[in-house]
């Protein structure tokens, strides 16, 4: 199957970038190359223009890689979470422009064998890097409290402990293999009216999938790894697509802009802290209709933008 991706919020994200040809810029998430591939078309090698594209899933790596070939672009194997450590061994100290497009991609969910999708059967996985706990190993063996937690906090479902104890009492029975399978037991533990409103399986998958690859956590790590490698008036910008994601964005944006921090009885400021950036949207930049009409999955698609002050 081929790596397809349609790039959300492209020219958002490239005016976001403020790309200079001389530039350096890192694409975190590089997917099939989409965002990538527009980035290194505005650079210019020969003035020091450079991308360096990552992602943890080897599949899109060589997608990329073809994509990306005669551009001044390279594509990295590995982690955004580790981003310092990447740049470090490509020898770049700082970078002009950072770009994260979270959550899984198209081609992800498009292809059954990789165990993301609730409509198309396929054994449970969905491990981005194809390495670690699969999806499987967590229906199967996370206890059940640990399911409903995950279940409730990164689906933010509230028939959470409902989805548990029907997972829990199906693989009594037999261990749970594919994702189909799960879908059913989804279905069965959600009132009817629930079933009718909308598909009842899209927070579970997505609760799992978070878990499977620690997708927060990653996050979590990557927002002060890559504000510390921008330069100053570098940029970070970040697409989220649901709201735990978009809630730590914001949250850490709003630390890295905040200013003194003494207790507001102080009659001076003793902390000595001032902003070391500033937002550049205040509020989140969202799909136009013309690109809600031409791809449906740009719908929940949230971009917040930093520029780097100090």
């Amino acid at each position: 199957m081929e790596f397809k991706h349609i790039p959300v919020l492209l020219d958002e994200c490239l005016e976001g970038l403020c790309i200079k040809p001389e530039g350096v810029y890192c694409d975190g998430t590089a997917g099939g190359g989409g965002h990538s591939c527009e980035i290194a078309k505005r650079l210019d090698a020969q003035r020091g223009g450079r991308l360096v594209a990552v992602d943890r899933d080897p599949e899109a790596v060589a997608a990329a890689t073809r994509r990306l070939e005669g551009l001044p672009a390279q594509v990295i194997l590995g982690n955004y979470s580790e981003i310092d450590v990447i740049l470090d061994d490509l020898g770049i100290e700082a970078v002009d422009g950072i770009l994260l497009d979270l959550g899984v991609s198209s081609y992800q969910l498009d292809n059954a064998e990789r165990g993301f999708s609730y409509h198309s059967d396929a054994p449970l996985d969905m491990r981005m890097s194809g390495e670690g706990i699969s999806a499987r190993d967590v229906v199967n063996g996370y206890d059940y409290q640990s399911l409903a937690k995950i279940i409730f906090e990164y689906g933010e479902e509230k028939f959470a402990r409902s989805i548990a104890q029907k997972i829990v009492t199906a693989r009594d029975e037999k261990p749970i293999e594919t994702t189909l399978e799960l879908a059913d037991i989804v279905r069965s533990a959600v009132p009817q009216k629930a079933r009718r409103e909308k598909n009842p399986c899209k927070k579970t998958f997505q609760a799992i999938r978070i878990e499977v690859n620690r997708e927060l956590e990653h996050l979590s790590t990557a927002l002060d790894k890559a504000f510390d490698v921008l330069r100053p008036g570098g940029r970070l910008c970040i697409i989220t697509f649901h709201s735990l994601e978009d809630r730590l964005v914001k949250q850490r944006f709003q630390t890295f802009c905040r200013g003194c921090v003494c207790p507001p009885d102080f009659p001076v400021c003793v902390c000595g802290q001032t902003p070391r950036g500033k937002l550049v949207n205040r509020k989140p930049i969202e799909a136009d209709e013309e690109e809600l009409a031409a791809n449906n999955r740009s719908r929940s698609a949230k971009l917040r933008i930093i520029e780097k002050i100090k």
